[in-house]
């Protein structure tokens, strides 16, 4: 997401809409200024023929669509391995627990991989990113669909996550770079769903795989989909980012004009590679360590999706065993989330006109803590989920009942993240990328401990009450978009790296 950060009405799922918040910002002004000086005939100008917001509509909705749908595939392989622990633990020779790091370690190198991947797509474009890392991803996922033994599974799936995160932290600001503010609202929805839709929609495809053949067509049915995203990509996809679209101008100018004065902005500035990977690991824990407003809506977030794949395990507890489901059947019962999830995305055009409004209402500069009215919906309908489904998880009571109360959820879900996703981008803008990667890291790090003891906690408390703590903690958390609504202001003045 990203692009000027005020005008984002969505989320940026991730990472990037905090890098092209930095570009907009600061490149995009560089550029302009170089290119006023009437000095350097040399310099390379961007011009409508290399625009990228000058494409074709359905060239830039072709180009969405590709994107969304590779993020869409990375995040469905973390929870497609939901329902082959069984079949990994029986044929590899391994105990269930040790089973559950397939979605755990690949959780943690989605997490891990954008404070890497987000530096390099700066120096060398969005492109490479998405071809090299979705290359790698479709290669290196064979040994998890032969796996000769347990360690080499495992550590493959920790590196197919580092791979897929690409699109976890560099996909948001291609989506900006194609569309101006006014029209980027609708094709960043698109994008920012995709990757929480991705969970719910692996345990519902594997389980119907692994009802009626063997776990590894998983892994198989996952490389299919990868080589075909992997030809959209190559096809579908042109370079986004201005400052290496003008490096490669420049490159071709030298080329065919025989001038080797032609130069572009980017390549006269002074980049290091090792400092930027470095500042992009560090202030993250900075932010956290010292900024208790992030800390708290991190750990918010982090909750959330920590819950969501919890869920991956405690669904098989709450339908197979409490409800006699079959493994395809259980996989069906995600739907729910997914719903709530899609019917939140349908409100998105009222959110867009009701921050229209208050930008209005502020001369066109609203507050950061505008974008968490959004998450304030969020914060009481995700524990009304939760609850509905603590209590509906009695075996007396009909098995539609969890399900229903699991929509709700699903869209308080959407609109925790589009407020928090938005509001650290406009709030930290001098640094969005790393605050958009400290909350990337904090998710993650939950999302992979959370299936750890979801066994335990379920079989020792019993589906309500595991299932009621849950929605406890939630209600907990909700009332931070109300108080950050509020007194949101006066903590970024004190903020050492907030906007004030």
């Amino acid at each position: 997401m990203s692009a000027n950060s005020e005008t984002i009405t969505l989320n940026d799922p991730k990472q990037d809409v905090e890098k092209n918040v930095n570009d907009a910002a600061s490149q995009a002004p560089a550029l302009a200024k170089e290119s006023e000086s009437p000095a350097d005939p040399h310099l390379v100008q961007l011009e409508p023929a290399d625009d990228p917001k000058c494409l074709s509509l359905w060239h830039k909705w072709l180009a969405v669509l590709a994107i969304s749908s590779s993020s869409l595939c990375a995040t469905f392989a973390s929870s497609a391995a939901s329902f082959t622990e069984a079949g990994l633990a029986r044929d590899l020779h391994t105990t269930h627990e040790v089973a559950i790091l397939s979605i755990s370690l690949y959780v943690l190198g989605l997490g891990i991989g954008p404070m890497f991947v987000g530096p390099l797509s700066e120096l060398y474009g969005r492109n490479i990113i998405y071809r090299t890392s979705y290359v790698l991803f479709f290669a290196l996922t064979w040994p998890t669909a032969f796996p000769p033994n347990i360690a080499t599974f495992l550590a493959f799936r920790f590196i197919t996550g580092l791979c897929g995160s690409a699109f976890l932290s560099v996909a948001g600001g291609s989506v900006s770079d194609l569309f101006d503010n006014a029209h980027v609202a609708t094709p960043m929805a698109v994008y920012t769903i995709s990757p929480f839709i991705g969970p719910v929609v692996g345990p519902l495809i594997s389980g119907f795989i692994v009802q009626h053949t063997d776990w590894r067509w998983c892994y198989r049915v996952l490389l299919i989909w990868q080589f075909a995203q992997t030809i959209l990509l190559f096809t579908c996809v042109p370079e986004t980012y201005v400052p290496v679209i003008l490096k490669h101008k420049a490159r071709k100018l030298r080329k065919s004009s025989g001038d080797e004065k032609y130069y572009a902005p980017l390549e006269r500035q002074e980049h290091s590679l090792f400092r930027m990977v470095l500042f992009s690991i560090y202030t993250p824990f900075q932010l956290l360590i010292f900024d208790r407003m992030a800390l708290a809506l991190d750990v918010w977030s982090a909750l959330l999706l920590g819950i969501l794949y919890l869920a991956f395990q405690a669904f098989p507890i709450i339908f197979e065993e409490v409800h006699g489901f079959n493994v395809q059947c259980t996989g069906l019962s995600f739907l729910g989330i997914g719903l709530g999830m899609v019917a939140a995305l349908c409100t998105q055009p009222y959110w867009n006109g009701l921050f229209r409004r208050k930008a209005v209402k502020h001369n066109g500069h609203p507050p950061p803590e505008v974008r968490l009215i959004i998450g304030q919906v969020g914060g009481i309908l995700a524990p009304i989920g939760l609850f509905i489904m603590a209590f509906t998880t009695y075996k007396q009571v009909h098995w539609i009942g969890p399900i229903i109360g699991s929509i709700p959820f699903g869209a308080g879900v959407y609109f925790i993240y589009t407020g928090v996703f938005t509001y650290l981008v406009t709030a930290y803008r001098p640094i969005a990328a790393s605050a958009m990667a400290a909350n990337s890291a904090m998710r993650s790090s939950f999302a992979a401990v959370f299936p750890l003891f979801a066994g335990q906690m379920y079989h020792r408390l019993g589906t309500v009450g595991a299932t009621a703590l849950l929605a406890g903690l939630t209600t907990l958390m909700a009332p931070l978009p109300f108080v950050f609504y509020k007194i949101g202001a006066r903590l970024r003045a004190k903020s050492r790296f907030a906007v004030p």
